[in-house]
């Protein structure tokens, strides 16, 4: 669970919500036409600019935002470290029992490979192959929430301009004036929220959360071809360590 994109919504909403009620009722902020306006025109939109497929998959990409927890890298590497150790001194077939113990599906499949003695260079396609795929599938869904995030206002404008028709064709009773003009507005501001709020920080967590998994999948990638190829535990972790950057190292010290 990602503490501060929940922490971010909800106190996002809140104060939304908080400033609207001190200066009147919720009601006035309420009108289902806009709301299918933004919220319909932007699935639209959507579903023309990118594949079904993709869109469907943006949902499960969502959670990601959200219900997310990533490994430390250091993690990864002491345990790649503590698994090369055991290879080295009782052979490959000995770490069979880490493919069950392990919650990452990748390493799992890497060790597998590694137990049934696959050829390293089979293992390092196969494994190239599921990062390239794990990278096109997070940056498809920031990509999509980018476009998301630039309809949303668009629409918004479009909803407030069919309000402004409706209301400059009915200037002959001056009293509906006020209340249709903030109906208009409603539209745009129902596009800004979803946009400023939603789409543009979960298009920008995405494009986190991909370096931060490609990166960790890079360790378990070296690390397996690592392993297979019977290098020394030690050289296999100062060569990952290198992932840790700098400043991480820095603080190992």
């Amino acid at each position: 669970m990602d503490i501060s994109s929940i922490i971010g919504a909800v106190s996002g909403i809140g104060f939304i919500l908080g400033t609207i009620l001190l200066g009147g009722p919720i009601s006035m902020f309420i009108n289902i036409p806009s709301i299918l306006i933004v919220v319909g025109g932007t699935i639209a939109a959507t579903m023309i600019g990118f594949p079904l497929g993709d869109v469907i998959g943006m949902f499960k990409t969502a959670i990601k935002v959200f219900m997310f927890k990533i490994e430390k890298a250091e993690d990864i590497i002491s345990n790649l470290t503590e698994i090369s150790n055991k290879a080295r001194k009782g052979g490959l077939l000995s770490i069979e029992g880490d493919i069950q113990s392990t919650s990452d599906p990748y390493l799992a499949q890497a060790l597998q490979m590694t137990v049934d003695g696959v050829k390293t260079e089979d293992i390092g396609q196969i494994m190239e192959k599921k990062m390239e795929l794990t990278k096109k599938n997070l940056d498809t869904g920031s990509a999509i929430f980018a476009s998301m995030a630039a309809y949303a206002p668009a629409f918004g404008m479009i909803g407030t301009l069919i309000g402004l028709v409706q209301m400059l064709a009915n200037l002959d009773d001056p009293s509906t004036i006020g209340p249709k003009m903030a109906v208009a507005m409603i539209t745009t501001f129902y596009g800004a929220i979803m946009a400023n709020l939603f789409f543009i920080p979960m298009s920008d967590k995405l494009k986190g959360r991909t370096e931060e998994e490609i990166t960790n999948m890079n360790i378990v990638y070296e690390g397996i071809l690592s392993i297979r190829e019977g290098e020394h535990p030690k050289l296999m972790e100062d060569k990952l360590k290198v992932y840790l950057g700098d400043g991480a190292k820095e603080k190992k010290k």
